[in-house]
C-alpha cells in the first residue's frame, strides 16, 4: 500500500476513467505528471461498471487504471463505488428509492436515489465494498478508502415506510418510553399525544405547521441513519483492509444542513470535505473562508483534506460563472491557510456527457492547451513547495460557536422572523474579523474553549444545558463572550427556556428580555450611546433590560425607547456582551473591533492592509504566514523569513502582488 507523498501539500482530484476510452488514460497520466498531481479519487460512481449485473464483479478496467497510477507514483483514494445504485439494483428493488414529503417515490435516473434506512441497500453496498477491499487491499497504489460520496446531498429527508420504522426504533432508543417522547415533543398541544409507537410516522406534509419536536428529531434521525450506512461500509473495510485510512467527503458549506458533521467526524480517519463557491452569496469568498475554519473545527483543530472544489465554473447554480484568472490559486491557498493539507478538485477531466458536463475540470473541454490548465499546473508546482506546512495547526484567538442542531431548530416552523437565518450573522462576524486579520476557529459549543480569548455566540437558538455550562465555565475562567439576539432561546428538545429571554444566557449576561420585536425587511430602529451612537438596528429588536449588566447602547426611538441594545457585564476580568439587534456591516465591524481589543485579541500581523487575508500556521517546522491578496493592487506585508511561493528571502516586509499569494516561513 502506498502512503500519501510526503514533503508537499497533496494535490489532485476525482478521476473518472470509466467515462473515457482507455486510449485517453495514458494521456491522463502524462498530464497528471505535468500538473504535479500526487493523488486521485477513483471509482466514486462506477458501481455499474464494476458490477454490471448482480454478482458479476468485473474490475479488469479498474485494475489497469490502478496499475497505471501506481506506476506513475500517484496515490489512490479508492472509492467503494456505492454512491449511486446501478439500474439493475433499482429495477430489482424499487423500494430502495427515496420517497418525498408527499409520498411520491422518486424515479431512477440521477444519483444517490437510495433510502437512508434501507437495509436492502446496505446489504448490496457492503457486498460490493467487501469485493473491492478483498481485491485491492494489497495494491501498491491504494492509500485511502473513500466510502460513498457526499452523504445526504440528494437523498435526505426520505419519508418512506422503511424510514418510518427506523425512526420509531431510533425514538425508542432515545426516549425509552412514550411518556418521555410525548414530553419532549409537547404533544399535549393540538391533541398530538401518542399512545402506541406504531402511530408515529415521519413528518410528512400536514395541513399546517408540523410538530417542531418531531421535525427536529427527524433531522437527527436522518443524519444518524446515513451515519449508520457509512459505518456499515467502514466496518467491512476495517475487517478486510486493515491499516488503510477511511474517509467520506463532507460538505461543510453553510447552505448544506442535513448532517451533523461534529457527530460524524470522530468516525473518520481523515476529515475531508467538499466546498464550492456560491456566487449568489453577498460575499462568496467570506463564506469560503468561514467554511474552511468550520472544517478545521469539525476536525478538532487538526489538518484536513479538501476532497473537492472547482477550478472554475460549477453546473448547478442559476448562473454558473467562471473564475477570474488566478482565483483557483487564491481559493486553494485560502483553504491551505486555514488548515487543509490536501487540495482536491472535481474533477480531473471535464465530462463530455452527462448532467455535470458543464462543470469545470482540471483539464477543461479546451484541453491542456488552455489558460485554465496552465493555472492548474502552476498550483500543482506550488503545492510541491509547501511541504513544511503539512501537519501544522492554525493560530486562532477567537472562537465562533456553530451547532447543526441549532441550525435545525431555526429551520422549524412558526418562528418570530424568517429574516433570521442560521449562519448569516456567523459568516458576517467572521468576515469582519478576517478583514482585521483576526483568525477565528468555528467550533461546537461542547468543544474545549479554553484556548480562546473571545467566544462569539451568533444566533445559537437551540443550546443544551451542557453547552451552557461549558460556555459559562469558559467565561468564569477569564474569556470574554459576545452573545447575539435569538440565542439560548430553547433547550435540546426545542422547548422555550422560561423566565425571560435569552433564557440559557440570562445569568451569564445579566440581561432579561420580556418580548421580541422583530423588524420588517428594510425597517430600522435608531440607536444611541457609545460606539453605536447614531447607528441603526435592523431585522431584530427586543424589550431588553439589564439586570446586572451595564447598558452601553439604547434604542433611540419607537416603542423600545430607552431599552437595551448593547450591554456589557464585567465579572472577574471577563466581559460578557449582549447584542439585542442586528447591525449593518460597518456597525458590526466597529463593535467587533471594540470587543476584540477589549479581549486582548491581536491581528495575525498588526497593520496588514485591507484586502490581504493573512493566517498563521504553526508546527514542528516553524511558523508560516499564508497571505492571499484579494485586491487588484499590490499589498505590503510586514514579515521576515522565506517566501515559499517565490523561493526568495523576506527581510522586514514583502510585497504581495495584486491577486497574488505568499507563504512566508518566518524566522
Amino acid at each position: 500500500m502506498r502512503t500519501w507523498p510526503t514533503g508537499r501539500i497533496g494535490f489532485g482530484g476525482d478521476y473518472n476513467p470509466e467515462q473515457w476510452p482507455s486510449a485517453v488514460w495514458r494521456e491522463d497520466i502524462e498530464l497528471m505528471r505535468r500538473a504535479k498531481v500526487s493523488f486521485v479519487s477513483v471509482g466514486i460512481f462506477s458501481w455499474s461498471a464494476l458490477e454490471p449485473r448482480q454478482g458479476d464483479f468485473e474490475p479488469g478496467w479498474l485494475d489497469e487504471v490502478m496499475d497505471l497510477l501506481g506506476d506513475a507514483g500517484i496515490s489512490v483514494d479508492l472509492a467503494t463505488a456505492t454512491a449511486a445504485p446501478p439500474m439493475w439494483l433499482a429495477a430489482a428493488h424499487p423500494e430502495i428509492a427515496v420517497v418525498d414529503v408527499d409520498g411520491h417515490r422518486l424515479s431512477q435516473g440521477s444519483r444517490q436515489n437510495w433510502c437512508p434506512s434501507s437495509t436492502t441497500f446496505t446489504a448490496y453496498a457492503t457486498s460490493l465494498t467487501r469485493r473491492m477491499a478483498q481485491h485491492y487491499h494489497d495494491h501498491p497504489a491504494l492509500a485511502m478508502w473513500h466510502v460513498s460520496n457526499e452523504y445526504g446531498c440528494h437523498n435526505t429527508p426520505c419519508y418512506c415506510e422503511a424510514c418510518a420504522a427506523g425512526f420509531r426504533a431510533w425514538l425508542q432508543q432515545r426516549y425509552g418510553d412514550l411518556g418521555a417522547l410525548n414530553g419532549a415533543w409537547g404533544t399535549s398541544f393540538w391533541s398530538q399525544r401518542y399512545h402506541q409507537w406504531e402511530h408515529i410516522a415521519p413528518p410528512r406534509r400536514t395541513p399546517t405547521f408540523g410538530n417542531p419536536g418531531q421535525l427536529l428529531d427527524y433531522r437527527r434521525y436522518q443524519s444518524d441513519a446515513l451515519l449508520a450506512q457509512y459505518l456499515a461500509e467502514r466496518e467491512v473495510l476495517r475487517e478486510v483492509s486493515p491499516g488503510v485510512p477511511v474517509t467520506t467527503n463532507f460538505m461543510t458549506m453553510t447552505h448544506f444542513r442535513h448532517l451533523d458533521y461534529f457527530r460524524w467526524a470522530p468516525t473518520q480517519d481523515v476529515v475531508s470535505t467538499d466546498h464550492y463557491v456560491v456566487d449568489a452569496l453577498p460575499d462568496p469568498r467570506a463564506e469560503l473562508a468561514f467554511c474552511a475554519d468550520l472544517t478545521r473545527g469539525v476536525a478538532g483543530g487538526r489538518p484536513w483534506m479538501l476532497m473537492e472544489h472547482s477550478t472554475s465554473a460549477v453546473n448547478w447554480q442559476p448562473v454558473n460563472r467562471a473564475k477570474d484568472p488566478g482565483q483557483t490559486i487564491r481559493d486553494s491557498l485560502t483553504h491551505v491557510g486555514r488548515g487543509a493539507d490536501v487540495l482536491g478538485f472535481f474533477q480531473w477531466r471535464a465530462s463530455r456527457a452527462g448532467a455535470e458536463k458543464y462543470h469545470s475540470g482540471m483539464v477543461p473541454h479546451a484541453g491542456p492547451d488552455s489558460a485554465l490548465f496552465d493555472e492548474v499546473c502552476r498550483l500543482g508546482e506550488l503545492t510541491t513547495r509547501l511541504g513544511p506546512l503539512v501537519g501544522s495547526s492554525v493560530d486562532a484567538q477567537v472562537a465562533i460557536l456553530w451547532d447543526y442542531e441549532a441550525q435545525w431548530g431555526l429551520m422549524g416552523p412558526a418562528l418570530p422572523s424568517a429574516l433570521v437565518q442560521y449562519g448569516d450573522l456567523a459568516v458576517r462576524m467572521h468576515r469582519a474579523l478576517a478583514a482585521r486579520q483576526v483568525t477565528c476557529a468555528v467550533v461546537h459549543p461542547l468543544s474545549d474553549l479554553s484556548a480562546y480569548r473571545l467566544i462569539l455566540v451568533p444566533t445559537l437558538y437551540l443550546v443544551s444545558d451542557a453547552a451552557v455550562a461549558n460556555l459559562t465555565a469558559t467565561a468564569d475562567a477569564g474569556a470574554d463572550v459576545l452573545v447575539s439576539y435569538f440565542s439560548g432561546i430553547v433547550d435540546h428538545s426545542d422547548h422555550i427556556r422560561l423566565g425571560g429571554y435569552p433564557g440559557a444566557f440570562r445569568d451569564l449576561l445579566g440581561v432579561r428580555t420580556e418580548e421580541f420585536r422583530p423588524l420588517r425587511d428594510g425597517e430600522q430602529v435608531r440607536l444611541t450611546g457609545g460606539l453605536l451612537d447614531g447607528r441603526a438596528g435592523r431585522i431584530w429588536s427586543e424589550v431588553c433590560a439589564a439586570t446586572t449588566a451595564d447598558v452601553l447602547v439604547e434604542y433611540a426611538d419607537g416603542p423600545l425607547l430607552g431599552k437595551a441594545a448593547l450591554t456589557r457585564r464585567e465579572v472577574s476580568g471577563s466581559a460578557r456582551w449582549y447584542l439585542s439587534t442586528d447591525l449593518d456591516d460597518d456597525a458590526l465591524a466597529a463593535l467587533l473591533a471594540e470587543v476584540t481589543d477589549a479581549a486582548g485579541v491581536v491581528p495575525v500581523v498588526p497593520g496588514a492592509p485591507a484586502g490581504l487575508d493573512v493566517v498563521r500556521r504553526r508546527g514542528d517546522q516553524g511558523s508560516f504566514l499564508v497571505a492571499v491578496n484579494h485586491s487588484d493592487e499590490a499589498r505590503e506585508l510586514v514579515a521576515t523569513g522565506h517566501d515559499l511561493v517565490t523561493d526568495t528571502a523576506v527581510v522586514g516586509s514583502l510585497t504581495v502582488p495584486g491577486g497574488g499569494v505568499a507563504v512566508v516561513r518566518e524566522g
